[in-house]
């Protein structure tokens, strides 16, 4: 059976627009809830959200759908997506749900679920899902409805569970720290972990109306904090996205450090401490500089398809630990199920703590590979695959590169496009490269 609904990351579009309207967020949780009710005769689950304003709505019609079908519900209002992963696990309940569109505008909204364990679900159960919702309705009766009640006390639950994942003895005393929320889900709850840690925390993106999740702030658009640390004098930012569970950080001089390199200084200090990292899983994007920094220190890289999904299915096939992606998504499966960029900040503070240099410092002899990426909108029907002049020009820039760069072709998952990258130390020679392969992709 082929999805209809589901993506890479859950349900996802514009609001008002099929799916992300209330007449199919009813059907979804009535659908999800029967698919539960196939295992446990009274199952609860337990629904978050980011900021935006259509959270209500969605919410409120998730809840319906879940109370028809005979199925309780825990509201915990805004909380960040590891957030819920980890309420379902440390409550015994049977399934998360988070109301989200991550980094995207408001006007966008999406669904994706965590099983019991606070893991995402496989292809498997969303096909359950897909075929339940081609199925006509079964209304439980009044005396099997659902009931629905406030979990009060989720963001101080979450807040200690974050501050519990670093050493005891990690002190964040005499930082100051700008902590960049997105106007989202974390916007009260990181600043709040942070400080009790010990930090001065100066908050920006922390003040959401609904409407300005991700304008112009966090992690996806870091300027504002990469303004804003040295203005006042702080140690660090920390900037998150919507649904805080991508991460970017900036030193004191206002250098950004992207996922790759946190990931690199996350598995720095665990070797320092004497632990073994035997591989780390990156994805098809991951720079060449870090594959080969990791190299150097005996850890093996794997790639992974772009997405932390396919990074953290790669993880639990081979047993190891740590993972992310460039865009901040890192995972580190001995301190939580999902990736969560509250958690990794507090992986990279500790690193700098217990190795007594900044993070510029540690990761001076590792200067990232400049990355040319360009998108060429592809004709219908057009195979590129099959394109002997695309073949020809990328052999030709592949034997240029040798071993100082690589090329990357792949098409976009969502839009009729294919996304040429090119990495090399010369960024001249990368912007060529890339240059030269999207016109040999381009119709004649």
């Amino acid at each position: 059976m082929s999805r209809q609904y589901f993506g890479t990351d859950g349900i996802r579009g514009t609001v008002g627009q099929a799916p992300i309207t209330p007449d199919f967020m009813l059907r979804l949780g009535h659908a999800v809830g029967r698919v539960l009710r196939r295992s446990e005769a009274r199952p609860t689950v337990l629904i978050g959200k980011d900021t935006r304003v259509s959270g209500y709505m969605i919410e409120s019609a998730l809840e319906a759908g879940f109370a028809s079908a005979g199925v309780d519900v825990l509201l915990t209002g805004p909380l960040p997506t590891p957030g819920v992963a980890y309420l379902t696990r440390a409550l015994r309940l049977d399934l998360g749900v988070v109301i989200s569109a991550s980094h995207n505008p408001y006007g966008d909204n999406g669904i994706k679920f965590f099983s019991a364990r606070g893991e995402k679900l496989p292809d498997a159960w969303e096909l359950q899902v897909e075929a339940a919702l081609a199925e006509a309705p079964g209304w439980v009766g009044s005396s099997q409805l659902g009931k629905a009640r406030r979990l009060d006390d989720a963001q101080g639950r979450y807040v200690e569970f974050c501050k519990a994942t670093c050493g005891a003895d990690l002190s964040l005393k005499g930082l100051r720290i700008v902590v960049d929320a997105a106007h989202g889900a974390a916007y009260h709850v990181a600043p709040d972990v942070f400080h009790e840690l010990g930090a001065e925390v100066v908050g920006i993106g922390c003040s959401p109306n609904g409407f300005n999740i991700n304008d112009g702030v966090g992690a996806t658009a870091p300027a504002e904090l990469v303004r804003t640390v040295p203005v006042r004098s702080a140690d660090f930012g920390i900037a998150l996205d919507g649904d805080a569970d991508r991460l970017v950080v900036v030193d004191a001089a206002g250098r950004s450090y992207n996922g790759d390199e946190l990931l690199l200084v996350m598995v720095m200090d665990r070797l320092a401490q004497g632990e073994p990292v035997p591989g780390v899983v990156g994805t098809l994007m991951t720079n060449m500089a870090v594959e080969r920094a990791l190299r150097e220190r005996g850890v093996a890289l794997v790639r992974a398809k772009v997405g932390d999904r396919y990074v953290l299915e790669e993880l639990a096939a081979r047993g190891w630990l740590l993972g992310g992606e460039g865009s901040g998504h890192l995972l580190a499966l001995d301190k939580h199920t999902t990736g969560d960029g509250i958690v990794s900040a507090l992986q990279v503070l500790q690193a700098v703590r217990r190795q007594g240099r900044g993070l510029a410092e540690m990761l001076a002899d590792v200067p990232l590979f400049p990355q040319v990426l360009l998108n060429v909108r592809l004709q219908p029907g057009q195979d590129w695959r099959g394109d002997r002049r695309l073949a020809d020009v990328q052999a030709r820039v592949l034997a240029e590169l040798g071993d100082a760069g690589r090329v990357l072709i792949r098409p976009s998952g969502t839009e009729p496009l294919l996304r040429v990258m090119v990495e090399a130390r010369d960024p001249s020679l990368a912007q060529s490269c890339a240059q030269r392969l999207a016109d040999a992709v381009a119709p004649a």
